[in-house]
């Protein structure tokens, strides 16, 4: 299901503020080369996820899903000046592609990127968060939820992307593993009282999340 009209789409991204050159090559370069490039924040999105964080200047961002770097790039832009982007990535080939873009980007110095499970890698990196982003494997996605939100600090932001999984949630009879797991996702946030949130439909919808 098309959820978002391609004219809205492509006049919304007239009218936001244009990809720097390296995230747009990262776009270009997904987009002509990998299988999977419908997984890409894109250009609306990105331009969102950059000013978010430009807004909320965090010294820590963490990323569930690295994917070819394009959404690590954007949130990075707003890290303080000592911030860090903790970014982690299960596809070894997917983070290879990430890490070559990475060096290529002024805030280089500022993103670590994590190779493995995120499940395995997450406790073990002992830090507080102002920002988290899951685009990740959405059976996970509970699971990274309980595991981040007692390391995200007071006011701190989780961003769940894909939470219309391509409108498979606005089915009569929702069904699929993914599907299923979303839904569940989104009925497990809406039911807990540690933050308030808002969906915002942002190409495959965006779930904004804020630690009470």
């Amino acid at each position: 299901m098309e959820l978002v009209n391609q004219l809205a789409e492509q006049y919304a991204g007239v009218f936001s503020s244009p990809e720097n050159e390296l995230i747009r090559r990262v776009a270009e370069y997904t987009t002509q080369t990998h299988t999977n490039a419908h997984m890409l924040s894109g250009h609306v999105q990105g331009s969102f996820l950059t000013i978010l964080s430009t807004l909320l200047h965090p010294q820590r961002i963490l990323e569930i899903g690295t994917f070819t770097g394009y959404s690590a790039l954007c949130l990075s832009r707003g890290l303080k000046k000592d911030g860090i982007l903790h970014t982690i990535e299960l596809r070894e080939d997917d983070a290879a592609v990430a890490k070559d873009f990475f060096s290529q980007s002024p805030d280089k110095d500022k993103i670590v990127l994590h190779v493995g499970n995120a499940k395995d890698i997450i406790p073990a990196l002992n830090e507080s968060w102002d920002i988290v982003f899951i685009d990740a494997d959405k059976t996970g996605y509970i699971d990274y939820y309980e595991l981040i939100l007692p390391a995200v600090k007071q006011n701190g932001l989780i961003i769940a992307d894909n939470v219309f999984f391509h409108g498979q949630v606005l089915a009569e009879k929702i069904s699929g593993k993914n599907a299923l797991a979303i839904q569940a996702f989104n009925d497990h946030v809406k039911s807990d009282t540690r933050v308030e949130q808002v969906l915002l439909t942002i190409r495959d919808g965006l779930l904004i999340i804020r630690k009470l």
